[in-house]
């Protein structure tokens, strides 16, 4: 089969590589993909907001399967759209994707299902909001509703804070603001959760431990994501059952009496406090970076996952993972999330020399004249699969410091709190 990935990032080209391990595919095509999906697939550039050009690509090059990796194109209803047009597609329909498109969307259906999840309110305009914050005790949680590629989440210790926050989301920071979330600032510590869904099946599908915070120690700005790593050290089989029976069945029961059905990969981004799950957020999507810290450690091939979704026989198909563990460190462009630099060239990626079991999962890059060149904020994942983990991490260090990009930067504590176990 030929099959075609929507994206760009460091999420699209661990999907890639893990797509390219499977002997019943003949050819991977990426749209736009980046410097590294282009080693291993063919590259096609595209606006994703153009679904018709989209649509004659595909037949174009007879893609017998298409993979929507990030949330914008699920959320405007590309799906939807490919369906309609009789073209084979994993991921969730436009009403499913609410999840994540409307953060007021979820909250609303968490209300209705009894999903535990922090106390909330939704606003506006900037004047009720700001009334309602003079009430508040710090610290609190401040949300752009739309999508906001992982950083319209404000957490406000102040007062200051929180009305920095409002206005600046609604004078349109991150496109524009119909409604506002404020919700309770959950005190405990995040999970990354994923299962993925046929429609009428689900399977667990991994969990790992995003580092959202800018700065060491998870201090800073909330960006995508400066590494990962799997599983979360929370993990257990009392909290699995926990957020399975009160979080992810609800949640998809909810979509049902909604008259839709959820396939994709669904991610429930959660605090877990005194061993109770609360839900934060959901993606409808694989995470970034979790995603490169998780298809490593898949043993099962990653393509007869994603064909028995869409053929909803994923009851048929036994996941199996390998034993280590896995760790990601994502390479970012100095400024990242703020101002930074787009087409600074990266030198000696070809001279990195990587074990086995270690990858460089390229996300903000482009190739141009044979030469990479960096093309976004998060712009090269640093990945391994080990026992050893603490040790591994030391080793991707050493790489990154290896490769000396001097328009970089980097967390060095990934992984912290497991180490400190």
């Amino acid at each position: 089969m030929n099959v075609g990935i929507i994206g760009s990032g460091g999420r699209e080209h661990a999907i890639c590589s893990s797509l390219k391990k499977s002997r019943k595919i003949r050819e991977i095509y990426c749209f736009p993909g980046n410097a590294g999906t282009s080693l291993i697939a063919k590259n096609i550039e595209i606006d994703l907001t153009n679904f018709e050009k989209l649509k004659e690509l595909i037949q174009q090059f007879n893609i017998n399967l298409i993979i929507i990796g990030p949330e914008k194109p699920l959320v405007d209803g590309l799906v939807d759209f490919l369906k309609k047009n009789e073209i084979n597609v994993f991921g969730p329909s436009k009403i499913a994707s609410q999840l994540e498109g409307s953060k007021i969307f979820t909250k609303n259906l968490c209300k209705k299902y009894n999903i535990p999840t922090a106390n909330f309110g939704v606003f506006n305009n900037i004047k009720e909001s700001l009334s309602f914050l003079e009430k508040c005790t710090f610290p609190i949680v401040v949300k752009a509703d739309g999508l906001a590629a992982g950083k319209g989440v404000y957490i406000c210790e102040s007062l200051e804070h929180s009305v920095n926050a409002v206005k600046e989301i609604f004078n349109g920071k991150f496109g524009e603001a119909k409604n506002i979330l404020i919700e309770e600032f959950l005190k405990g510590e995040e999970m990354s959760f994923f299962i993925i869904s046929d429609g009428e099946n689900y399977k667990k599908f991994g969990s790992a431990q995003d580092h959202k915070r800018v700065l060491e120690g998870d201090g800073g700005k909330n960006t995508g994501g400066m590494g990962a790593y799997s599983p979360s050290r929370l993990e257990n089989e009392d909290l699995n059952k926990k957020i399975l029976e009160k979080i992810i069945e609800p949640t998809l029961k909810g979509l049902k009496d909604l008259n839709t059905e959820f396939v994709g990969f669904l991610y429930a981004g959660l605090m877990i406090i005194k061993d109770e799950p609360f839900l934060i957020e959901y993606n409808v999507r694989m995470g970034d970076p979790e995603c490169q810290t998780i298809l490593p450690r898949l043993k099962t091939d990653f393509f007869e996952v994603i064909k028995a979704c869409t053929n909803k026989n994923l009851k048929k198909i036994k996941l199996d993972w390998f034993e280590e563990k896995s760790i990601c460190i994502v390479l970012c462009s100095k400024g990242y999330p703020d101002k930074y630099q787009n087409n600074i060239e990266i030198k000696n990626l070809e001279k990195i020399k990587l074990g086995n079991n270690s990858f460089i999962y390229h996300a903000g890059t482009k190739l141009k004249d044979s030469k990479v060149y960096s093309n976004g904020g998060r712009v090269l994942n640093f990945v391994t699969r080990s026992k050893k983990l603490k040790e591994s991490r030391n080793d991707l260090i050493n790489l990154i410091n290896e490769l000396n990009w001097e328009n970089g930067y980097f967390r060095r504590d990934i992984g912290f709190k497991l180490f400190e176990q």
